[in-house]
């Protein structure tokens, strides 16, 4: 399985049947990149296998309309949309999941869950690997807010945590925000998530141009959850082969 780090949340998993996207906010051109993005997209809209275009929700930071130009490049691609993502006049091939709702597409098998801020998290099931993208799910404990709203937030998001850990299946790989806003409350939920639901590979998102903040995330936490892989990102357009 290959899984490119393009920007922000979004990444795009490779496995052997399909292909995924998540989550296609915008790409950024770095001294670094290990890929080309168009070139990645042109060699994805080619080949043989599907696309599958998920969108947890309607933020700008996690939804492009771009998206819904591709199918002029590509027959067989999929939308997976949050319920919240409003679309005039949607083809057949566009797919609207509401929380806890189960959808089957092809060998796809597609779970959402809540979310603490908009739309929907979800996990999708694909040649043996089961993999979850988080998108505005998190504990968002931000300094400023009030006791009540602490509690709030807390119960909120253990409460769907608790949702996940009940399916009982293991989760190969987890893209979950790490998000330098929160200061010192950054990795609360990444940590309480690895906690609870030991993925096999954790993969830190959500941070915009502060990468120090998942390479922060690792050394901080790698030691205490030897059982899981916790990813490094570096810059933007990153190739990850696990």
């Amino acid at each position: 399985m290959k899984i490119y780090f393009i920007y922000h949340s979004c990444f795009v998993v490779e496995t052997k049947s399909s292909f995924l996207m998540f989550d296609y906010y915008k790409n950024k051109k770095d001294k670094n990149s290990d890929f080309d993005f168009v070139v990645l997209m042109n060699n994805i809209f080619e080949s043989e296998k599907p696309l599958y275009v998920f969108s947890s929700h309607s933020h700008h930071d996690h939804f492009n309309k771009e998206i819904l130009k591709w199918h002029e490049m590509k027959k067989n691609i999929h939308y997976i949309l949050s319920y919240d993502i409003k679309i005039k006049n949607p083809e057949m091939n566009y797919y609207f999941m509401k929380t806890n709702a189960e959808l089957h597409i092809n060998n796809l098998k597609i779970l959402s869950y809540g979310s603490t801020d908009e739309g929907i998290s979800f996990t999708v099931e694909v040649d043996h690997r089961r993999i979850f993208h988080s998108g505005d799910l998190n504990w968002w404990k931000w300094s400023e807010d009030t006791l009540s709203e602490e509690k709030a937030m807390e119960e909120a998001f253990k409460n769907i945590v608790d949702d996940i850990k009940g399916k009982r299946n293991v989760i190969s790989v987890a893209f979950f925000p790490v998000d330098y806003r929160l200061e010192e409350n950054y990795d609360c939920g990444g940590e309480y998530f690895i906690r609870k639901i030991k993925p096999r590979t954790f993969i830190p998102m959500h941070f915009w141009d502060e990468f120090d903040i998942s390479h922060k995330f690792k050394i901080t936490h790698q030691e205490k959850f030897p059982s899981t892989k916790i990813v490094e990102i570096r810059h933007p357009n990153q190739l990850l082969e696990l």
